[in-house]
């Protein structure tokens, strides 16, 4: 028996693979046969993959060690999320933080995932790397022998797969995370979901909301208390769920139809883009008696064709409920306008002052005359 060992690797920056054949001749071409005894070889000839971990420390961004337990974990994730929240903390990194720290806490809260990342980094994970066969790409298990014959590798896809011709360049022989050879394996995975990598998420379009006043509220300023349904992502990142909200929004005095009032990154979140704003934009309700005109506000008053000649005095309702007289002692045109200064509507850069109670006239005419008051009526207006 003749035993013969051939050794080759290959070494970079981050990956170091080896391998050791062992190639057994039995017998000769005369047919005589011979026997040796060959001592065990002490050195284990099976492959080494080995990776650096590269890209960002998620230990580091928790705060905590890579021994930590899961427990230590959780707290230390609700402490720093508790911390970079957007709703608490006004930083300009604090959403960068936040998003980092739930990236973290996905991965070191995964069993699988912090198993592929303690061995293979960030980069690792972005490659789809798993687990599954990687113990196994330099073993021929058809014949339970860890230590595979130079037969069973030449030909084969595993040998093609890491010297063949699917490589473009050395570059891409020592490349632990390109994706295409190793899919053959069945142990790496490509990541098609979410963004791509270093792209940002944009913010979300606005969400628009009428919002309506009454006069009353426009009058005395209010709260509206609004509750509204939103998506917001979830910590994986990739997920979002469904939640209720109550925006608290204040009406000051006098402010006009179509003031918008926004709520920034209040909105629908997705995995995508960042949470859009509310905006809200007020609508003046409909009033029974009256009608807006900016800071005014306008009252119709009905009155006979007799108080229209004859003069009458008018009691005018205002906003605040009190009964404003009007008197009228000359001849009322349809249309005739009186004004009530300083019972409208607060300006809304000067809250003390108010706009006029503006009266419009609408003189009500009889349907018929009767004859006999037709020529008093005559007469009477013969010397107008």
């Amino acid at each position: 028996m003749v035993l013969i060992w051939t050794q080759f690797g290959v070494k970079s920056k981050n990956v170091n693979v080896k391998c050791k054949v062992r190639v057994m001749h039995r017998g000769d071409s005369s047919g005589s046969t011979s026997s040796s005894t060959e001592s065990p070889r002490s050195e284990q000839d099976t492959p080494c993959l080995s990776i650096k971990p590269t890209g960002k420390d998620f230990y580091k961004v928790l705060g905590v060690t890579p021994d930590s337990n899961e427990d230590e974990i959780r707290k230390a994730y609700r402490k720093m999320a508790l911390k970079f929240h957007p709703d608490k903390n006004s930083d300009a990194d604090a959403e960068d933080r936040f998003k980092e720290i739930a990236e973290a806490y996905e991965i070191l809260a995964d069993p699988k995932k912090r198993s592929i990342y303690d061995q293979f980094g960030e980069e690792g994970l972005k490659s789809g790397i798993t687990l599954a066969g990687q113990a196994n790409v330099f073993r021929n298990n058809s014949h339970g022998d860890s230590h595979p014959n130079f037969s069973s590798f030449h030909g084969s896809d595993h040998f093609d797969i890491f010297f063949g011709s699917d490589f473009d360049s050395e570059e891409d022989l020592f490349n632990p995370f390109r994706q295409f050879p190793f899919s053959h394996l069945g142990g790496f995975a490509s990541n098609e979901s979410g963004l791509r990598r270093g792209q940002r998420r944009l913010q979300g379009d606005a969400v628009v909301h009428d919002l309506p006043v009454s006069l009353d509220d426009v009058m005395q300023g209010c709260t509206k208390h609004v509750k509204i349904t939103r998506s917001r992502l979830n910590p994986d990142g990739r997920t979002v769920r469904s939640e209720d909200k109550v925006l608290n929004v204040v009406v000051k005095k006098g402010w006009k139809a179509g003031t918008k009032i926004t709520f920034p990154r209040e909105g629908d979140e997705t995995p995508n883009n960042t949470p859009a704003d509310i905006t809200f934009i007020l609508r003046d309700e409909e009033h029974p008696q009256y009608k807006r005109r900016g800071c005014h506000i306008v009252y119709t008053a009905k009155i006979t064709l007799k108080e229209a000649l004859c003069g009458c005095t008018v009691n005018v309702p205002t906003l605040d409920n009190r009964m404003m007289p009007l008197p009228c002692s000359d001849v009322i045109k349809p249309g005739a306008v009186r004004r009530l200064r300083g019972e409208g509507l607060p300006l809304p850069k000067s809250p003390s002052q108010r706009g006029d109670l503006v009266v419009e006239f609408q003189v009500l005419f009889p349907d018929r005359i009767p004859p006999q008051s037709r020529e008093i009526i005559k007469h009477s207006l013969a010397k107008c």
